[in-house]
Formats: C-alpha cells, structure tokens, sequence
C-alpha cells in the first residue's frame, strides 16, 4: 500500500488531534516529541512537531528573548507571563490551525498547561489572570491529549548536567521553584485525568516511548491495532 493511500485511510479512522508534552526541566519530554512524530509517519500520518515557545519567526526570537539572552536577567514575571502568550498565540494562528486544517497531527513540545504551572504555580501569579490570558492565546486549540512525563528533580538535574550547558533562565532556576513545577504537574494530571496522562519519565527513552503509544492507542484504538507501519488499516 502506497503511502498516500496508507494516510487517506488513516485519517478516516483517526481524527486529527492536538498531542501536547508537559513537564519540568530535563524530563526528556523534547526526544519523545520527536519520537512520535516519526512513529506517526512511518504509519504514512502527516504529523506536525512545533514546540514552545517558538515554531514560528515571532515566536523564535521571544524564546531567544525568554531563556538565553543577556537582557533577560531583569525580566519580571509579568512580562515572562505575556511573552509566552505571545509567541503561543503566533503559533496557533500560524501554524497549528493551519496543520490541524490540512489533516495533520500537531503535536507541540510544552502548550498552555506549561504556563499555568510556570507562572501560574511555580511564579505564584493570579492563576486566573493567567488562564484568561491562556483562553485569549489559544482559542479552540484545546489538547486532545497531554502526556506529562515525570520526573524527581535529582533525575532531572542529572540530566541536565549531562547537556552542553547552553545558558538557560528556566533551568537555572531553584531547586523550589523546579520542585514546585514538578508538584503542579502532578496535580494538573490528577485534577484532568481525561485530558492529561502521566508518564512514568525516570524509565529508558525506549520504554517512555511504549508508554506513550500505549495511551495513544487507548484513545484512538485503531490505531493502536497493529504495531508495524505495514498493516492495512480497517476503514470499517
């Protein structure tokens, strides 16, 4: 079966859905991103990886802004706060809306959930200051699913202590402020556990991974039939 055929079929079983990955620094949310959005085209599914903040001109250059530029050491957390909803907004307008139209899965590294818990949470702003500002940012672009992979923060700081240490404002945050964010996110899995799926993170990538398509294929079973991108799919 040719691979256009493969994806025509797909999207009469699966319907396009936006797959959102949370979690705090280090958690290895970024490679499972990528990951999926390989396992996903080997199936012949068009899927879409952006990731947050950036996926756009706009939204790049406020990353740069947010973590590794010299001017950021006096950013306040209320500029922090509209700075992400600046570049989420351009995001979803320039890219995420029109890939959801063409039939493809979005699947964007960290979404709205990472500023209710960054600022919301861990920055102690008016949490409902910030999900107004996340409703205005997103629209309609609610997550179908979001896996947040968790991690201990002893975990995580190995890991980081690993990379090639770019300066990065968010991870060179304290140990209260990351602990706080790790606390939040397992609160958010537990306060909207139809949307939100908690993801055992300290596992090898291999076996994240298998986790991750195991909830995939509990939401969307036909795609979770078959475990080889060979298979014809049932269209009835």
């Amino acid at each position: 079966m040719g691979r256009s055929t493969m994806a025509l079929l797909c999207r009469k079983i699966v319907p396009m859905p936006l797959i959102t990955f949370e979690g705090s620094e280090g958690c290895g949310k970024s490679t499972q991103v990528k990951r999926l959005a390989s396992r996903l085209e080997k199936w012949g599914i068009a899927a879409a990886p952006f990731r947050e903040p950036g996926g756009t001109a706009i939204g790049e250059a406020i990353r740069h802004l947010l973590q590794h530029s010299e001017e950021n050491h006096a950013m306040t957390p209320e500029t922090e706060l509209l700075l992400f909803e600046a570049s989420r907004s351009q995001l979803v307008r320039e890219k995420i809306q029109p890939a959801l139209q063409r039939g493809e899965w979005v699947i964007c590294d960290r979404f709205f959930d990472s500023t209710t818990v960054y600022q919301g949470a861990a920055r102690h702003l008016d949490r409902g200051l910030v999900k107004k500002l996340n409703a205005f940012a997103i629209g309609d672009c609610i997550p179908d699913l979001t896996f947040v992979l968790d991690i201990d923060r002893a975990i995580a700081q190995s890991r980081l202590g690993n990379r090639k240490k770019i300066r990065d404002r968010m991870e060179d945050e304290s140990d209260e402020f990351h602990q706080r964010v790790i606390r939040a996110y397992r609160q958010l899995a537990k306060d909207e556990p139809k949307r939100v799926v908690l993801i055992d993170g300290r596992s090898s990538v291999d076996a994240v991974e298998q986790q991750i398509w195991n909830a995939l294929a509990q939401r969307f079973p036909d795609l979770g039939k078959h475990q080889t991108p060979n298979i014809k799919l049932q269209t009835s």
